[in-house]
């Protein structure tokens, strides 16, 4: 089966993922296999099930189901269960009234709190203490894949169940959605289909762009009506996605619903954050990686923070495979691919986002470094130093000559243009906006 999975997935995969997968035994059509430990499982599972089924199947030429359990030599980690159990532990958790599909381990204490996502964390808490208030409601959280999203999607639904055991909370993808639709048309339960969804008292969908745009007309329309139901009962509404609601090719009607909340972006962590989510991970997955190691991937690896989880496991399988013990140096050879990529991050000049400021606003360019204080001025100038504070590695002196002013205007406009962003979705939009020109004419 290893040789056949390896001309689909790759040999890198196979390297990463199945030398240390080991088959058990075969009966009554249950292969089990052996594993290391629970993130073998959870990446298995979530990421190549679908593909060990079809060749098993394909091999024997029989329905064949798949059951994992730990390699005896991590007796400390707790056993796996198969997939139906692990179904009805993470979807029917204990004292729940409701299937809400939520995976336990995602959690507010679980998650790491830094700049870059602090907003976020703060609004999803928020919304959990007051839930359905039009303050709050909805809660709309975008960012680049990979940077916690969905961990902080299933921390609502798991506090508020914590709260409340009996809430009806559900969690799915914006797909999963789409899916159920089209089956309720298919099977003519349209009208189950929207009573299951109108009568939650929280629900939290997962990349929702994947629900909305060209050829999704009908589910859109459909979601719109589930949003007003649930809005309108002042029930919460928690969304992803990998854009903010401005971005998103969707009705006028939805897209005001969707800034008529708390619209909050997650960042890519700085190093500090990054080096703690790593101590996290290690600690949890109970590996032999020092601190000194961490640091060095956590400085250089700047993607998401999925893209270290995986270096972290990849590292550590290089090193157990070739009995070494981690050092940065290592973790450099090894890690050579995601550190580029990483550091692929395009370069940002302040002469680039003068420019694209300056024609939003109907400036000169000189008109950033006059001594005009009238707010038409003003503003933009603050957008413009702000911008340069977080797309730039100048320092904020640096930033300051490039204005010709002092770095404590470049500290009043950075937190002015904060405070605002945080108050105003429709400002969001508009800075990111202005931030994805300056990084297309600056990638060109």
């Amino acid at each position: 089966m290893t040789a056949r999975l390896e001309k689909e997935l790759g040999k890198d995969t196979i390297d990463l993922w199945f030398q240390r997968v080991k088959p058990v035994s075969m009966e009554s059509g249950i292969l089990k296999l052996e594993i290391p430990n629970q993130m073998w499982y959870e990446t298995l599972r979530t990421r190549y099930e679908e593909k060990m089924l079809s060749c098993a199947r394909d091999i024997s030429g029989a329905e064949i189901t798949l059951e994992y359990t730990l390699a005896p030599s991590v007796p400390s980690q707790p056993a796996v269960r198969n997939r139906e159990e692990e179904e009805k532990s993470e979807y029917h958790q204990p004292g729940a009234a409701f299937p809400n599909r939520l995976t336990a381990s995602y959690t507010f204490d679980a998650f790491i709190e830094g700049p870059s996502n602090r907003f976020a964390c703060k609004a999803a808490q928020a919304a959990v203490k007051r839930m359905g208030e039009r303050a709050n409601n909805p809660l709309f959280i975008y960012s680049n894949p990979g940077l916690g999203k969905t961990h902080l999607l299933h921390a609502v639904g798991n506090e508020i169940i914590k709260n409340n055991a009996r809430a009806k909370v559900l969690c799915m993808s914006g797909e999963e959605f789409v899916n159920e639709y089209i089956e309720s048309l298919q099977n003519k339960r349209s009208e189950s289909f929207r009573s299951k969804y109108r009568n939650l008292d929280c629900f939290l969908v997962d990349d929702i762009q994947f629900l909305l745009g060209s050829g999704r007309e009908r589910s859109e329309q459909e979601f719109f009506y589930t949003f007003n139901a649930l809005f309108e009962s002042k029930k919460q509404i928690v969304l992803t996605s990998d854009r903010a609601p401005g971005e998103l090719q969707i009705e006028e009607r939805l897209a005001s619903r969707l800034l008529s909340g708390i619209v909050a972006e997650m960042k890519v962590p700085d190093v500090e954050t990054r080096i703690a989510i790593l101590r996290q991970k290690r600690d949890i997955l109970k590996l032999a990686i020092s601190d000194d190691v961490l640091a060095f991937m956590g400085t250089h690896m700047k993607s998401s923070i999925r893209e270290m989880e995986g270096g972290l496991v990849r590292l550590n399988v290089y090193c157990q495979s070739h009995n070494a013990i981690p050092t940065p140096d290592i973790a450099k050879e090894v890690l050579a691919d995601m550190i580029r990529l990483s550091d692929r991050a395009p370069v940002v000049s302040i002469d680039s986002i003068k420019k694209i400021v300056a024609k939003h606003y109907s400036l000169a360019i000189e008109d950033f470094t006059s001594s005009r204080r009238s707010e038409s001025i003003a503003f933009p100038r603050q957008i413009a130093m702000y911008l340069a504070c977080e797309m730039t590695e100048l320092s904020l002196p640096e930033i300051g000559k490039a204005f010709e002013k002092d770095h404590s205007t470049v500290v009043h406009s950075r937190k002015r243009i904060s405070r605002e962003l945080e108050q105003n979705p429709f400002f969001v939009t508009k800075i990111n906006e202005i931030r994805n020109e300056v990084l297309t004419v600056d990638s060109l």
